[in-house]
């Protein structure tokens, strides 16, 4: 079974194609190399190229003898959204559809898409299920949104079957430690705490003020294993006919920002360097997943829920691979 990953040279989706590997299928990756790096594909071929091509993605589907489809390729920084939107809208909406429509052309019917906890704005109570309001704050978590609603309405014209994982902060490094996180710039706290724990930067904790038990905002952090353990899960059930998804994935579990700091210091056995600053506009006090759904449904479990493991894998990347660039 050949299964094609766009966006396959990026964080979750390079970790994605190594868990089809080992699962047995040909993981195929498709890849603009905008934010995806070359040496991350390590199992299977990588076609260079953008879903803005859709006579691209149809040669792709009909050589490879495609029968299902993973799609990271996203834009996924909040601010860049907010002031570029066309930008956001034009890569996660357009080029979705051409995505969706060359599969309906060549007769794929299976999609596990990567969505996301932006999807439901600013929360009206925490933890997070999947019934929850959908209130996006940004173009970013409007544009998943978006697709969201043009897969519902694909499968009621064109019988396509999709699951939409929603998943909250993705974090980690593949266990085996053979790939890892490295965006550029990079925005997220676990990699960003790591360099400051190397002596690379300064910390900045964003508002030290929220209702929270240190001041300090919390999220819910996901293994970006277990993530890729979610996709192949959902991609199994939809290939046993099972009805489309939409699934949170998360631990239900919070961490703090100075949490996120103590494990940091804890892994490495380094301080970590902070300069404490003001709220960003839109954090909200908690963003934490309900994911009883993914349990019941795929009875999906994540291997590694706990902060100090995530933290080891990620740090254990980073101190053995300077993150290239």
């Amino acid at each position: 079974m050949s299964v094609l990953i766009v966006g396959g040279a990026g964080y979750i989706g390079s970790q994605t194609a190594k868990r089809a590997a080992e699962a047995g299928l040909e993981p195929v990756v498709l890849d603009n190399l905008v934010y995806g790096h070359r040496w991350a594909v390590k199992w299977g071929p990588l076609i260079e190229g953008d879903l803005a091509d859709g006579a691209l993605i149809d040669r792709v589907i009909k050589q490879h003898r495609v029968t299902a489809v993973i799609h990271f390729a996203a834009y996924a920084y909040v601010g860049e959204s907010v002031t570029n939107p066309r930008k956001y809208f034009r890569n996660n909406v357009v080029n979705t559809l051409n995505l969706l429509d060359a599969m309906v052309d060549g007769g794929v019917r299976d999609i596990v898409f990567s969505s996301t906890c932006a999807v439901y704005g600013e929360p009206v109570q925490v933890p997070i299920a999947e019934d929850h309001p959908r209130d996006p704050v940004s173009p970013y978590g409007e544009s998943k949104l978006a697709v969201e609603k043009v897969l519902h309405w694909y499968q009621r014209a064109y019988g396509l079957r999709f699951a939409a994982l929603r998943y909250f902060n993705a974090a980690g490094a593949d266990p085996g430690g053979e790939i890892g996180e490295d965006h550029d710039p990079e925005a997220h706290l676990i990699p960003l705490t790591i360099a400051a724990a190397l002596g690379e930067r300064v910390l900045e904790i964003y508002g030290t003020d929220y209702p929270t038990p240190d001041g300090t905002a919390i999220r819910d952090y996901i293994h970006v294993a277990d993530l890729a353990d979610a996709h192949l899960a959902a991609l199994d059930r939809l290939g046993a006919g099972a009805p489309s998804l939409t699934l949170n994935l998360g631990t239900g579990r919070g961490h703090s920002v100075r949490e996120v700091i103590a494990a940091v210091e804890k892994v490495s056995g380094r301080k970590v360097a902070v300069r404490e600053t003001a709220r960003r506009q839109g954090d909200p006090p908690a963003l934490v997943a309900d994911a009883r759904q993914a349990a019941a449904v795929l009875g999906w479990k994540p291997r590694y829920p706990d902060l100090d493991t995530i933290v080891e894998h990620a740090f254990r990347w980073r101190e053995k691979k300077p993150v290239p660039g």
